[in-house]
Parts: structure tokens; sequence; C-alpha cells
């Protein structure tokens, strides 16, 4: 990167790991005239949420100075330094910055773009000048890099905003005020005029993403590197017909292309026509391969295996439990011979309270809507259709996978409601208390039923076993499960 600054009047600031022995930093290199000119190493380390950077990284303790590009002082700094009031960045407009660029790779989670205009908006009135911030767009695991890098003028106006969940190239014209003199040192890298260079006015700022299309982009994106960059190029799915596994493989078809994403409808003694059916329409909507490989076979085998030592003792959710087991059977061994990425297809709301099978619905590569919660579920389902009702197409979504209550269909007439509390009550309890820490005297004093609330509390720490053992699951929310909230699954205090 630095080689390719030779030649032209281009600086170009890029993120690296910098090292001395026994310490590494966190670090921006600025390159100009073909080599490296200086390096700047980040100064606060976030350690909260999904950042360990205290664990891996050395604070930089160097003195701050300004990069002169074009008669411009330009500050530099990474990320976190930029979160923080009268941090680095208020000390770089202390002393004299015309301009402050921050390099990130700063996460996805809903509403995470309005969270850091709020932020910039208050480093550009501390500091005086404009704020540049730019951000990664990709993959990585859990987190999803969204991009939506902006630019805050003095004022605190946002004056252009790339596009999120894409990478895009702009050349923008900023006006700049000169606030010389500057009492931090300067380093010269390009004496070229900013007139001399002509800059490329851009036509317009994207526009900031509601909600659920920008959690709808997340997964697309999440979804398409985690595949890609992992070395697979097709998934494969189990379709119940019921509105989860339907969201997975519409995001699927939206990441990788129909011809990449294989649906299988495993049928059992407890499946429903309709179920059968919508999963069918749903694979024909989306032009992708589908296939029906049932399970009664198998279920009724290993009931026969078992017979002796279960002996007459009711089954229940044993049997229950076997039928999900074994269509993780079937489609780890479509992996295996297809090398098709499993994705599985559980929800934030059946996670929470563990309301999955282990080793059976959990299992698998990715998990999609590991942190998307069930009533979000609906409203991904039913953006996709809007979206598609809005270019002219087809909607992906049959409108009775949307209409028909959840179920597991494991028995007999099995609702999702018999089992839990409804989802309107259920995933309310479980923001405040997973995302927001609330405590349970909190929550009944907010309002929430005593009694389920205590139920549903007692189920999340519980099922924290499960978790664990469940595949990597794209972070949208502002608490996760993994990364951001580290429970022990020993806990003998419960008593």
């Amino acid at each position: 990167m630095a080689a390719a600054t030779a030649g032209s009047a281009c600086v170009t600031i890029v993120g690296f790991v910098d090292s001395e022995p026994g310490r590494l930093f966190n670090a921006a290199a600025v390159c100009a005239g073909g080599r490296v000119r200086g390096v700047y190493r980040k100064r606060l380390l976030p350690n909260y949420s999904v950042f360990d950077e205290q664990r891996y990284f050395a604070a930089g303790t160097e003195p701050l100075m300004l990069w002169g590009v074009a008669g411009v002082d330009v500050g530099i700094t990474v990320c976190e330094d930029a979160w923080v009031d009268d941090g680095p960045v208020a000390r770089l407009g202390e002393g004299g910055a015309d301009l402050v660029v921050n390099i990130n790779a700063s996460p996805f989670h809903i509403a995470k773009v309005l969270e850091r205009e709020r932020n910039l908006i208050r480093r550009a009135a501390e500091s005086g000048c404009p704020q540049v911030y730019v951000n990664l767009v990709g993959g990585q695991d859990e987190l999803v890099f969204d991009g939506a890098s902006m630019i805050v003028d003095a004022s605190g106006q946002v004056i252009h905003r790339l596009v999120s969940f894409a990478p895009e190239l702009s050349v923008v014209d900023l006006e700049v005020q000169s606030r010389q003199p500057t009492t931090l040192p300067v380093v010269e890298l390009s004496t070229q005029s900013a007139a001399s260079a002509q800059p490329v006015l851009a036509p317009h700022s994207a526009p900031m993403l509601p909600e659920t299309a920008e959690v709808y982009e997340a997964l697309v994106l999440g979804t398409r590197d985690y595949v890609a960059k992992n070395g697979f190029t097709d998934v494969v799915v189990g379709l119940s017909g019921g509105v989860d596994s339907t969201l997975v493989a519409a995001v699927a078809v939206d990441a990788l292309g129909p011809d990449h994403v294989h649906g299988v409808a495993m049928p059992s003694r407890y499946s429903s026509e309709h179920s059968l059916s919508d999963a069918a329409e749903l694979a024909t909507r989306l032009g992708i391969d589908f296939r029906t490989v049932p399970i009664e076979a198998g279920h009724a085998a290993m009931l026969n295996m078992l017979s002796e030592s279960f002996g007459d003792a009711e089954l229940g959710l044993t049997g229950e439990n076997l039928q999900s087991r074994l269509r993780a059977v079937v489609l780890m061994a479509l992996s295996n011979q297809f090398g098709w990425l499993v994705l599985t297809t559980s929800n934030k709301s059946e996670s929470a309270v563990g309301y999955s099978t282990l080793y059976g619905d959990s299992a698998g590569g990715l998990a999609v809507i590991k942190d998307v919660p069930k009533l979000l579920v609906y409203r991904l389902c039913r953006h996709r259709n809007d979206v598609a009702a809005a270019a002219g197409a087809v909607p992906p979504i049959p409108g009775s996978v949307l209409d028909k209550p959840p179920s597991a269909e494991l028995r007999p007439d099995q609702r999702d409601d018999q089992s839990l509390p409804a989802y309107e009550v259920l995933d309310p309890l479980l923001e405040a208390y997973v995302e927001g820490d609330t405590s349970i005297a909190d929550l009944i004093n907010d309002g929430h039923d005593p009694a389920v609330t205590g139920r549903i509390v007692a189920l999340v720490d519980r099922a924290e076993y499960k978790r664990r053992q469940s595949p990597p699951g794209l972070r949208v929310t502002t608490k996760a499960f993994g990364k951001d909230r580290r429970l022990p699954i020993t806990n003998a205090y419960r008593g």
C-alpha cells in the first residue's frame, strides 16, 4: 500500500498490527511518496462487549502529531480513540488539527449507525474540525462490519455517508478551514494544492437504512462472507415449512444465489401436510434445489433399537428429540457427501430458553438467525416480501408460512405456546434480561408477570450449556449470546 503512493500526491492511511519486542499495537500507517512516513498507535483499547483489545494490544503512548497534506493539518486516530469524550480527538483539535481521520473496524448492531453519528457530532464540537470516519465492510465469524462511513463537518452536520453493507468508493470535496498556528508537531507529506487535485464531487449521501432492512442486509453479508471466507460454495438448510427455516433460506439465496442453496424436507409421522407443501412452495419461489428425505423409517428403527433399554417407559421428550437428531444426521450426511455447509435455523428466542435439541436442530456450521428474536424473524420475512413486491417480483415467502402458529411438529398438534409464553410476552422479557441486564426484581417492577419472569430467567441461565455447543451465529443486537454475554455454565449459587 505504501509503494502504491509513489509518484502521486496521494496520502494513504492503512490499519495494521505494529510490533516491538514483547508488545503488539493496533496501529495506522501513514503512507506517502512510496513509503511509510509514520505510524499512529491506538491509545484507547476497548475491553467490553465483543472487544478484547487489552488481551492482545498495548496502548500507544507516543506524543500526538499532525500530518500536513496539501496545506491541511490532519490528525489520525483509530476507532475507540474517537468514542471517548475529551480524548485523543479533543487533544488533536487543541493542537491545531484542521481535520481528523478515524479508521475503524466497528461491528454492526441495531441502531449502531445513529450511535456513531451522534458520537462524531460530539467529536466535531469538541475538536472544532471535521471528522472523517471510515469503517470496515465484511463479516468475520459472529461479527458483521457494515461500512456506512461518513463525514461530519465542523458544525456537526453529516455531509456525506457511504452505503451500508457493501464496499463503496467516493471522492468528496470537503471545505476545510485552516486553524493555524498549531501547537503539535506537523510532518509534511504532500504539498500539492487541493485545487490542483480536481476532486470529484460525490453526488449524494446514502440514506440510513430502516431497522428491519439493515438487519436483513447484515444477515446477508454475514452469511456470504462466512461461507465464502471459509472455503464453501454451497449451503444446505432443513426446510420445515416454518418461519425460521424460511427466513434462513431466503437470506442464503440473497447471499449466495439460488444455485448454491439446497433445501431438504425431512417429514416424520407428526409433520403436517401444509408444512410440506409450504416448504416445497418456498423452494419453488426461491428457485433452489429441493429434496425430501423422510425420517420415519429411521425414527422407527431407533425406537426399536432402544426399546429393550427403555422398556415400557413413556418416551415423551426423548421421542421428540430423536426426530430432531435424525434430521441433523441427514443434513450432516449431505454436508459430508457434497461439501455443503449446514445452516441452522434456531432463533434467539429459542436459543435463549433452550427450546432446541442439542445435537439436533442446533447442529450445523453457521446459525444465521441465532441473534434474531422470533418477532423480528416475522418482520424480516415480511420485509423480504415487501422488497420483492416493490421490484415487481413474486414475494418469495408464502403467506401461509407467516399465518400459521409456530410449531416444532415433534408431537401431535404441538404449538410453541404450549411450552413457552406467547412471543409477544417472551421477546420483550428476554430483551430486558439478556440485552438490558435487568434484574428479576426490576423486571417484575416493570410489569412482567412474576411467575413467568422467574421461570424464563431460570430457563435462560440453565440453557447456557446448550448455547456453548451451538455454532457461531451472526450478531445483530446490542448483546448476543457468546462473545457479548459470558455466563458460567456451573453456577452452584443458584442452589
